[in-house]
């Protein structure tokens, strides 16, 4: 079963608006830092716009659901669930490898996974 919905296009559709937030996250960070804006105000100026972006595209492309009003709410406790996975797998892999750049790469599916499902059957349900 879970395997189909993997392959589905909406999952497809899930992954690529994943791909243009971190553009747009990336992007508005970087420009910010070439305007001298010190870095973390520079990173959060790129995750608040990539995080209100990632919301409006699913809500409106992936699951067309964007009426409810709990919607948001509930977006924002994947995003804190999906925040504390990949932390977890950081500290797991810097501790069991040496090496914290593997725990991020491997919490990138994981992620990905928990949030599609999440947001399907729970945030824009």
């Amino acid at each position: 079963m879970y395997k189909r919905l993997f392959l589905q296009r909406q999952f497809l559709v899930f992954v690529a608006g994943g791909l243009l937030t971190a553009l747009i996250d990336i992007g508005l960070m970087q420009l910010a830092l070439r305007a001298d804006l010190p870095s973390l105000t520079a990173a959060s100026i790129g995750f608040v716009a990539g995080l209100a972006v990632n919301y409006l595209f699913h809500a409106r492309v992936t699951f067309a659901r964007l009426s409810q009003s709990h919607s948001m709410w509930r977006y924002l406790v994947v995003v804190a669930i999906n925040y504390g996975l990949t932390l977890l797998l950081v500290a797991l892999a810097q501790a069991l490898l040496g090496n914290p750049l593997a725990g991020k790469l491997i919490s990138l599916p994981v992620v990905a996974a928990n949030g599609f499902l999440l947001s399907k059957f729970w945030v824009f349900k």
